[in-house]
């Protein structure tokens, strides 16, 4: 995607990146998990939720054509919060995130990367060399512990 610009988020992203999450999460994610634990994620991520994690973490976007299409954050050595509207989906945005995502860690002094990846994201962190390291569950929910040295 040519057309595609990373960037920081700020406060006014907040409401677009909530919305871009919660799609991914109930059309993506529901294959994986009971509506249960896709509603349960999704409420962690209302606008207000999403304006006080810009405050915690560096959060990035994905944008194009003027529009919020993706978004990742880095929270010290790990990467949260990856996702990418349905519509673009397989198009490289998830791609370029993580691709700016580990560049912000690298110039951190970060070494070695670790993300809690959904199940539905474990063929996409393991295509950019990310390997499992351990399974959390947490009665319905699965997530998936997978590193990756810099």
């Amino acid at each position: 995607m040519s057309d595609l610009c990373i960037r920081a988020a700020g406060p006014d992203d907040a409401e677009a990146i909530s919305r871009v999450v919660i799609q991914a999460l109930r059309h993506s994610n529901a294959q994986d998990y009971p509506a249960t634990v896709i509603e349960r994620v999704a409420g962690n991520f209302s606008a207000a939720a999403v304006t006080r994690l810009l405050v915690v973490r560096q959060v990035l976007v994905a944008e194009r054509e003027g529009a919020i299409v993706g978004t990742a954050s880095l929270d010290g050595e790990v990467v949260r919060t990856v996702f990418v509207t349905p519509a673009v989906q397989g198009c490289g945005v998830g791609r370029a995130l993580m691709s700016a995502i580990e560049l912000m860690a690298k110039q951190a002094g970060v070494q070695r990367l670790a993300v809690p990846s959904s199940l539905t994201a474990r063929a996409f962190y393991a295509l950019l060399g990310y390997s499992l390291v351990r399974e959390v569950v947490d009665n319905d929910e699965i997530t998936l512990v997978m590193m990756r040295d810099l």
